[in-house]
């Protein structure tokens, strides 16, 4: 026997094809029953858009601020106008593998300390020679009531794109497989690799590899995105001329989104910095 709930799905597919009355007999359920569902799913589907749109607004605070426990994100988000109780962005924080940096104490044996870079370079946002000096980061790439993660590099050179990689998952192996596709490019000795301070940049993994590459590390200082503000600008760009056009649903469809869009990019969005050039023209014009 049918359930309730799949036979009023199946009439609300139908509805366009077919008198309600009709199939409201044939299912053998009633009208009020209908748009009971109806409004109940409505619901649903609206509180499960709402929960996307605060867990967007939670992973951007704690990129700034990671050491926000529940308790204090429910705060930084009723200052920017969102009245959440405490329970619900506690929800929304397991479900994105969110908690607090702050631990209770431990004795220090057996602890690995994080690698820290000194800021080689110091918003000198230019290079020139290409892959000299290369900015990283990651940002968050809504699919549907989801997200998946980029992590990029750009060459301050041009701001060309010239290594990414896409996962559902923001852990060490997203940053580390944009390294081996950035490392197919060629020799990386004393190329410089610029990135802020998230987990995956001062493990000493991350260093271990930055070393096997012959490449130099550095890291912006805590909190200051602007010290990485070129890679920014390019995740802004890519969210406001794609992501927020396409609305990507599933992961294959965001990483097509992503992939066209660094196409495009590279090869044929001009910037004025580089004479109406894109990356791609700028680079070849100066090799000819």
């Amino acid at each position: 026997m049918i359930s309730k709930s799949n036979r009023f799905a199946i009439i609300d597919e139908l509805r366009d094809h077919h008198s309600l009355a009709q199939l409201l007999q044939i299912a053998q359920v009633s009208r009020s029953g209908y748009y009971k569902w109806k409004k109940t799913r409505s619901l649903a589907e609206e509180r499960r858009s709402k929960d996307a749109w605060i867990q967007e607004h939670i992973l951007a605070i704690h990129r700034l601020h990671p050491y926000y426990g529940y308790i204090r994100m429910t705060t930084a988000l009723r200052r920017e106008g969102m009245v959440v109780n405490r329970k619900r962005v506690r929800r929304l924080m397991r479900g994105l593998g969110i908690r607090s940096v702050i631990r209770k104490k431990r004795p220090f044996y057996g602890r690995k300390a994080s690698i820290l870079f000194p800021n080689r370079l110091n918003r000198e946002f230019t290079a020139e020679v290409p892959l000299r000096r290369l900015v990283t980061d990651i940002t968050y790439v809504r699919m549907g009531n989801s997200f998946a993660y980029l992590s990029a590099v750009q060459d301050l050179y041009n701001n060309e794109i010239v290594s990414w990689s896409l996962s559902k998952r923001n852990d060490l192996e997203l940053v580390l497989d944009s390294l081996e596709r950035l490392k197919e490019k060629g020799s990386l000795k004393d190329v410089l690799l610029h990135s802020d301070q998230g987990f995956q940049y001062t493990s000493r993994t991350y260093a271990h590899r930055l070393k096997s590459y012959g490449m130099l590390g550095s890291h912006s200082r805590r909190g200051n995105c602007f010290d990485n503000a070129c890679i920014e600008s390019f995740f802004s760009h890519l969210k406001t001329e794609k992501l927020h056009l396409t609305q990507p649903k599933t992961f294959e469809e965001a990483y097509t989104a992503v992939e066209e869009y660094i196409t495009f990019y590279n090869q044929e969005r001009f910037q004025k910095k580089l004479g109406d050039l894109s990356p791609v023209e700028h680079r070849e014009k100066i090799a000819a």
